[in-house]
């Protein structure tokens, strides 16, 4: 298969479960959580499902697993937890999980964020992979990092992605 036709394959609506972690966002403050969800929407693609977790990494690791067992999900976007502060615990919830890692996420993540708030943007632990030939990704709990993440990396790729663990799985011949 020629390289644009194989990148060209994809899922044109993706399940897709979104997870706010935070101690302190509500369903009303939640604007991340938010932007996520009106921007899958408008790109074609579904919420089967909506949480907010505390930064307990038992719980995020838990509410992962679970999603990523249920055959009617195919992707999973946290936000949330990234950083450095001792709540900060999405990282090691997500990586203790993943079957796979998908490092070019967290480097072109860094890499994008540099332009826009310069080194800090080394603070930022995203990371993206699979569990369960699921997508998991999980992006920082600001607006801006969420914009970027959604538009410059997820968006343009979330339906191959789910193409290829859905072939993986072995639901696509």
């Amino acid at each position: 298969m020629s390289e644009p036709n194989h990148h060209g394959k994809r899922i044109e609506s993706v399940a897709c479960a979104v997870i706010t972690v935070s101690d302190t966002r509500t369903p009303d403050t939640d604007k991340s959580g938010a932007m996520i969800r009106e921007r899958l929407a408008s790109a074609g693609h579904r919420v089967v499902s909506y949480d907010i977790l505390p930064d307990e990494p038992c719980q995020v690791r838990d509410r992962v697993v679970a999603l990523c067992s249920d055959a009617s999900c195919q992707a999973v976007l946290l936000t949330g937890g990234t950083g450095l502060a001792p709540r900060d615990t999405t990282y090691e919830a997500i990586t203790a999980i993943l079957e796979k890692q998908l490092d070019g996420f967290g480097e072109l993540f860094r890499m994008l964020s540099y332009q826009e708030v310069g080194p800090a943007a080394m603070l930022s632990r995203a990371i993206a992979g699979t569990c369960n030939s699921t997508l998991v990704v999980s992006m920082p709990g600001s607006t801006a990092a969420v914009s970027l993440a959604m538009d410059k990396l997820i968006l343009p790729q979330i339906g191959h992605l789910a193409y290829l663990l859905e072939k993986v799985s072995g639901c696509i011949s």
